[in-house]
């Protein structure tokens, strides 16, 4: 891949001290290589190299940023030049006065952690993983559609600045999708796998892939068959891929301090949360404890330090039900006077930092699975999410999964289709009855956010979890 040269930093920081209280330089490199095989024929193989820097200055209190994709000394000359103007026009209208004390001076760097390096997997290997899962879906003439894609994404990030810092930090990503259609007359139902994190080659495992792809094609043909799921007020099991979503959504956005403080208002929404719920709202039940983590291994966003260069560490968001700690980063945390996170994430080179999510895990609990399904007398297990909707505050929502299989008794029974569930967000953590104790990671590359748009990785970890009285409704309600 394409690797920055960072020669020309401390001269062009050297030339924006002239002028500005502080001045920040973060390079991007990132390549991108998307393969797809449908039905058992390669249908895409890109790749993308995207390179640039980032300007960033402080003047007159006031943070403000160029991009440019020249990264010669002349051009980070020009693009602080242009930050430096635009920043002093800006800064009678700043939202709150700044200082360098927002941005450490940090020194470090971060390697993903892998058995083996991206680079040494070939494109040949990639697409023999790929074609290998779409034939092991075969079997039936009423799978519609089988696809196997396969995402890989190499970045280097460096980032240095005029009062010190100097940090390197190198990813290695890899998402891999499965996903098999039955379909017979007007009905269609889809199951699918994926595979998201900070891996290396060793993420390309033929037996793994081929094993989850006869186990989806299976499930497909399962739920055409399916009846619906019932409609009613029962229990629910979710388990750790559609706890990814549920996570992602009724606690991730709500949490984010730039969204409480109004910025994401007439955009992607405001959140229900005020600023004096923190450390007096009963989020959810005793049972609740979420963390923010960027390091965890393999995790999709797992990072030493973020993009303003606060070293990131672990912190617990929610603690046995009650809410302590927002997703804010040193800027939200000055303006808004509540405690936050390393979480000031950009998107590319050419986007300015925000509070965004990264690692934001439901911590295990003690119960197997098994045990989780024992206690309830009338309910339903739900996995993978196919569909969501919730309001602007992050407060009432509506999700859909791919399988529902019924619970009678304390036992697992009939497999249903179109399995649904609604819920308003502090009511519905605090039904949360049990915890598993196997918690699994599970990402998405496309978490979207901010004016201009970005979209960004994060990671999310959960057990099987059990929630007590839900409204559930099917496809036929």
């Amino acid at each position: 891949m394409h690797k920055p040269s960072y020669a020309f930093a401390p001269g062009a920081l050297t030339h924006a001290r002239r002028s500005a209280e502080w001045a920040g330089l973060r390079y991007s490199s990132e390549t991108t290589a998307s393969r797809c095989v449908r039905n058992d024929m390669p249908e895409k193989n890109e790749t993308g190299i995207d390179a640039g820097a980032m300007c960033e200055v402080l003047v007159d209190g006031h943070f403000g940023y160029a991009a440019t994709a020249d990264t010669s000394a002349e051009g980070l000359q020009r693009a602080f030049d242009r930050a430096i103007a635009t920043t002093k026009t800006a800064s009678a209208y700043k939202a709150h006065h700044f200082n360098p004390d927002q941005r450490p001076a940090a020194l470090g760097s971060y390697q993903s952690h892998r058995a083996r390096a991206l680079d040494a997997t070939t494109l040949a290997e990639i697409t023999d993983c790929l074609r290998a899962a779409s034939a092991a879906m075969k079997g039936s003439d009423l799978l519609a559609n089988r696809s196997a894609t396969a995402m890989t994404i190499q970045t280097e990030l460096g980032y240095f600045s005029s009062s010190g810092a100097a940090i390197e930090q190198r990813f290695d990503m890899v998402n891999v999708e499965l996903s098999a259609t039955a379909a017979q007359g007007l009905e269609s139902q889809t199951r699918s796998w994926s595979h998201t994190g900070q891996f290396g080659g060793e993420a390309f495992d033929r037996v793994q892939w081929e094993n989850e792809a006869r186990r989806v094609a299976q499930e497909a043909l399962e739920l055409l068959a399916a009846d619906n799921c019932p409609t009613g007020e029962m229990d629910l099991i979710l388990m750790p891929d559609q706890m990814m979503l549920q996570i992602h959504e009724s606690i991730g956005h709500p949490l984010e301090l730039d969204r409480i403080l109004g910025d994401e208002r007439n955009y992607a929404g405001w959140s229900f949360v005020k600023a004096a719920d923190f450390g007096t709202l009963r989020y959810g039940s005793a049972l609740m404890n979420v963390s923010f983590d960027p390091t965890v291994q393999h995790e999709f966003a797992s990072y030493a330090f973020d993009d303003g260069g606060n070293p990131a560490k672990r912190e617990l968001l929610i603690e046995g039900g009650m809410l302590r700690r927002g997703l804010g980063s040193l800027e939200s945390q000055v303006r808004s006077g509540l405690p936050g996170v390393a979480n000031f994430r950009s998107a590319s080179w050419n986007r300015a930092p925000i509070d965004r999510m990264a690692n934001l895990n439901l911590e295990s609990g003690t119960s197997t699975l098994d045990e989780l399904i024992a206690q309830v007398e009338n309910g339903v297990l739900m996995t993978t999410n196919r569909s969501w909707s919730i309001d602007d505050y992050r407060n009432k929502f509506q999700f859909g999964c791919e399988r529902g299989q019924l619970i009678r008794n304390g036992k697992l029974g009939q497999v249903v289709r179109n399995p649904n569930y609604r819920g308003v967000t502090v009511d519905f953590w605090n039904r949360l009855a049990g915890v598993g104790k196997d918690q699994v990671a599970y990402g998405t590359p496309y978490c979207g956010k901010g004016e201009p748009s970005q979209v960004i990785r994060v990671g999310h970890a959960s057990p099987a979890c059990l929630f007590k009285g839900v409204q559930v409704f099917g496809g036929a309600a």
